[in-house]
C-alpha cells in the first residue's frame, strides 16, 4: 500500500512509527509532517487543512489509504472529499477517518451532547446557548444551576475551549465574552454549560469500520500543566495505558456505555463512522458519566496505546477502511506504556521555539516522538508548543515510567516544561491495591512510606546524572560520599560551606503548583552564597519537608535542584525528604540546602585592599530571586496566577517563580583565569545593598552606588 498520513504532531509520529513497520506498506508520506518524520523523507509539504491539495495529491501519488490524525481536516470534509474523487475516477482512496456528518461527534460539543442525550448515554446535566442573544438566557442558566458550572466552546477550539470557573459570577462573565467572542478572538461562539462532574478521568477510545468495534488499553491524560493536575488546560502533558482503574474486561463495559450506541446510531443514519471513537469519561460516586467524545487518536494518549500495539497497524487501518474490520483485528502487547510530553518554555500562554535540541536517541524501551520540531541551519529546534512525547514500554506501569523519566533526563532541552507526576495516580492506586488491609503505623500517623519510596524512585534518574567518578555513594545511603582526592591538584584548598532556604516563595510555588524552578532556587542560591567567598561548588545536599508527600511534587523540585547542578557542575549527592503532618498545613512544604564548594586559601574573597578608586559592578538579576516574596504575594494577593499584564508579557506566575540566577557562569571564567581582578562579591540577599555591600568593606570605608545607571524599567531591575 501506498499510505497518505495527515497531520504534524506527536499523535502523527507514532502512527508513522508504528505504519513503517508494516510488510503491506510500499510508501508512506506525511503531510506535512514534523522533524522526526523528515529525516525519514515522508514529509510532504502539504497543510492538514488544504482539503483540495491533500486529495489531489493522494490521486496524482495512487494512494492507497489516507490516515487522518487531526480533527480540523475530518471537520472540514476531508473524508467526503476523498470519496468523491473516488467516486469520479473509478479508483478508490481509502480514508481512515470519518466524514463530516460523523465528525460533528467532535466538533459540535452541542450535536454531542444532544446525541448522548438522544440514546440515553449517562452524562452531565447542560444547556446550549448560540450567539450573544443567549447571553440573559445563560446568565439566568448559571446563577440557577445547583451545581459548579463548566463552560465549553461547542467548536473545535485546539484544546483551548474548555473553562473551569470557580465561582457563578466567573461563569457568568465567561460566557459573556465566549458568546460575544471576545475572548478566543473569534465572532462568538455556541457555548455549553454543563455540570462540573468530580471523579477519576480515563480515556476509552476504539477502532470502527463504521458497523464493528475493537477496544484499545484503557488510558489517562494529564491536561493540567503542572504536577498534582493544577494550572491551565493544555493539550495534554504526558498519558498512560492502560489505567488501573479500568482493566481490558471494564474497558469493554465502558465501550458498550459509551462507543457501541454511538457507532450503531450513525450507521442507522446513514453516516457510518470509520475510524477512531474516543469517549472522554469519568467515574464518579453515582457511576460513570461520558464528558466529550473525539473523532481521532487522542494526543498524547495515541502515544501510550500505540506502544502497546502488537499488531500490522496498516492492516487494521485498511480493514477498517474498507468496511470489515475482522480481517485484521488488533493485537496488544501485555505490559503497560507512558509518555512523558516535553513542552516548549512558556507554553501554553506563550511558547517559544528555536532552542535546539539534542540527546533524542532511543534508549532501551524509550523512544523521543516529535509533536513540534524542525530544522533550521541544519539543526534540530523545537517548535512552539508541545514538542517532544518521552514514550516507553515496561513489563508493569513502574517500569514504564522510570525509563520514560529516564529518557527524559537525558535530553537536552533547555527551558522545556513537563510534569513530574505522569502516572502517579496510576501508580498510588496499585500501591492502595497491593497494601495490606492492616495500616502499619506510620500510615496510622499519617506517614506514607510507600510515597516516599516512590519519591525517591521518580527523582533518582535526575540525581544520578549530576554523579562524577567522585560519587562514591550517593542517593539510597545513609550518607553521600565523596572523594577529596579530586582535591589533590590544589596548593591549599579550603572547603566552603552554606545553608539556606528560599523563603516564602515557595507558597507562592504551592499556589501555582509548579515545583521544579524551586529546586533550582535553592541550589543556585546556595552557588551564589559560596561564589562571593571565591568558590566553586562541589556536591550539594537537599532537604524537602511536606504535610504529605507528593511523589510527583518531590520529583518535580529535585529535578529542578538536579537541572541547576548540571549546569554548574556541581554534584546532587543526596538529601532528605520529610513527611510531617501536623507540623505542616495541608499542602504546604518548605526547601532547603546545604552546599559545599573548594577555593585556594590565597583566592579567598573578599581579598585585602578594597579601598577609594576602586569600581563597584553590578550584575543583573532576573528576578527577586528569593527575597521580597512576602511583599510580593501582599501585592498580588487574589490575582489568578495566570494574569498576563501588558508590562510583562507572559504570566504572572510564570515571572514570579523565574529561577534564582547563578552567577557561576558568568563569573567564574574570570575570578579563575584573572583572580586579582575581583576584590570581592556582594550577594544582595535579604537587606538588599545596604546590608550587603558593606559586608565586604573595611570599617570607616563606603560604597556610592549611581542609581541612574542602570534601566529603571528593564524586566528584572
Amino acid at each position: 500500500m501506498k499510505i497518505l498520513l495527515v497531520g504534524s504532531g506527536g499523535r502523527e509520529h507514532a502512527i508513522a512509527v508504528k505504519l513503517a513497520c508494516s510488510p503491506l506498506l510500499e510508501a508512506l508520506f506525511v503531510a506535512p509532517g514534523n522533524g522526526g518524520t523528515q529525516p525519514m523523507g515522508w514529509n510532504v509539504p502539504i497543510a492538514a487543512t488544504d482539503i483540495d491539495a491533500l486529495v489531489d495529491f493522494a490521486d496524482k501519488k495512487a494512494i492507497d489509504l489516507v490516515v487522518v490524525g487531526p480533527e480540523a481536516p475530518l471537520a472540514l470534509g476531508l473524508a467526503d472529499a476523498l470519496a468523491e474523487r473516488s467516486a469520479r475516477t473509478g479508483r478508490s482512496i481509502l480514508c481512515f477517518g470519518p466524514g463530516r456528518a460523523a465528525a460533528r461527534l467532535e466538533s459540535s460539543k452541542a450535536f454531542s451532547k444532544a446525541t448522548m442525550t438522544r440514546l440515553g448515554i449517562p452524562t452531565a446535566e447542560y444547556g446550549t446557548f448560540n450567539g450573544y442573544q443567549d447571553f440573559e438566557r445563560a446568565a439566568d442558566f448559571v446563577r440557577q444551576a445547583p451545581w459548579p458550572t463548566v463552560v465549553k466552546v461547542s467548536g473545535l477550539a485546539a484544546g483551548k475551549g474548555v473553562f473551569l470557573p470557580e465561582s457563578k459570577t466567573e461563569a457568568v462573565g465567561l460566557v459573556h465574552e465566549l458568546l460575544r467572542g471576545s475572548l478566543l478572538g473569534e465572532a462568538g461562539y455556541e457555548v455549553v454549560i454543563e455540570e462540573r462532574l468530580e471523579g477519576e478521568e480515563l480515556s476509552i477510545l476504539a477502532f470502527c469500520d463504521g458497523e464493528r468495534v475493537a477496544v484499545m488499553p484503557s488510558a489517562q491524560d494529564h491536561k493540567r500543566l503542572f504536577d498534582g493536575d493544577r494550572g491551565p488546560n493544555t493539550g495534554g502533558m504526558g498519558a498512560y495505558a492502560p489505567a488501573p482503574i479500568c482493566p481490558a474486561g471494564l474497558a469493554a463495559e465502558y465501550s458498550k456505555l459509551a462507543i457501541d450506541p454511538v457507532v450503531r446510531d450513525f450507521a442507522a443514519n446513514g453516516t457510518p463512522f470509520v475510524g477512531v471513537v474516543y469517549a472522554g469519561i469519568i467515574v464518579t460516586a453515582a457511576g460513570p458519566r461520558v464528558l466529550e467524545y473525539n473523532c481521532r487518536f487522542g494526543d498524547p494518549e495515541a502515544q501510550a496505546i500505540l506502544a502497546l500495539f502488537d499488531g500490522d497497524l496498516a492492516a487494521t487501518l485498511a480493514a477498517c477502511a474498507s468496511g470489515d474490520l475482522r480481517t485484521a483485528m488488533p493485537a496488544w502487547k501485555p505490559g503497560a506504556a507512558a509518555c512523558v510530553v516535553m513542552a516548549s518554555d512558556g507554553y501554553p500562554e506563550a511558547p517559544v521555539g528555536g532552542v535546539p535540541l539534542a540527546g533524542l536517541e532511543p534508549a532501551g524501551s524509550a523512544c523521543v516522538l516529535h509533536a513540534g520540531t524542525g530544522f533550521e541551519n541544519g539543526r534540530l529546534v523545537s517548535r512552539p508548543g508541545r514538542v517532544l512525547g518521552v514514550t516507553a514500554y515496561g513489563r508493569d506501569l513502574r517500569e514504564a515510567i522510570s525509563s520514560a523519566y529516564a529518557k527524559v533526563d537525558a535530553i537536552s532541552f533547555p527551558g522545556a516544561r513537563l510534569r513530574r507526576d505522569i502516572g502517579a495516580r496510576g501508580l498510588a492506586r496499585i500501591a492502595l491495591g497491593e497494601k495490606s488491609a492492616a495500616p502499619t503505623a506510620y500510615a496510622s500517623s499519617g506517614v506514607d512510606i510507600d510515597a516516599g519510596n516512590e519519591s525517591v524512585r521518580l527523582m533518582s534518574g535526575a540525581v544520578k546524572a549530576t554523579y562524577t567518578d567522585a560519587v562514591l555513594a550517593g542517593i539510597g545511603s545513609f550518607g553521600g560520599l565523596w572523594d577529596a582526592a579530586s582535591l589533590s591538584a590544589m596548593s591549599a584548598p579550603v572547603l566552603v560551606a552554606s545553608t539556606d532556604g528560599v523563603g516564602t516563595k515557595v507558597k507562592l510555588a504551592a499556589q501555582a503548583g509548579s515545583y521544579r524552578s524551586i529546586g533550582m532556587d535553592i541550589v543556585n542560591h546556595c552557588i551564589d552564597d559560596i561564589l562571593v567567598q571565591g568558590a566553586r561548588p562541589l556536591f550539594f545536599l537537599d532537604y524537602f519537608a511536606s504535610s504529605t508527600i507528593s511523589p510527583g511534587k518531590v520529583a518535580e523540585a529535585v529535578g529542578g535542584m538536579a537541572a541547576a547542578c548540571q549546569a554548574s557542575g556541581c554534584v546532587l549527592l543526596g538529601g532528605e525528604t520529610a513527611e510531617m503532618p501536623g507540623v505542616y498545613q495541608a499542602g504546604e512544604f518548605d526547601i532547603a540546602g546545604t552546599i559545599v564548594g573548594v577555593v585556594e586559601r590565597a583566592s579567598i574573597l573578599p581579598a585585602a585592599g578594597i579601598g577609594p578608586g576602586d569600581v563597584l559592578v553590578g550584575f543583573r538579576s532576573d528576578g527577586p530571586h528569593t527575597n521580597g516574596y512576602s511583599l510580593a504575594r501582599r501585592v498580588f494577593e487574589g490575582v489568578d496566577l495566570s494574569t498576563v499584564y501588558p508590562e510583562l508579557g507572559r504570566p504572572l506566575g510564570e515571572v514570579l517563580l523565574a529561577p534564582h540566577r547563578s552567577y557561576l557562569p558568568l563569573l567564574w571564567p574570570v575570578l579563575r583565569d584573572r583572580p586579582r581582578l575581583i576584590k570581592g562579591l556582594a550577594h544582595l540577599t535579604g537587606g538588599g545593598f545596604i546590608e550587603n555591600v558593606p559586608r565586604i568593606l573595611s570599617a570607616g570605608l563606603e560604597a556610592v552606588v549611581e542609581r541612574g545607571s542602570w534601566p529603571a524599567s528593564g524586566s528584572g531591575e
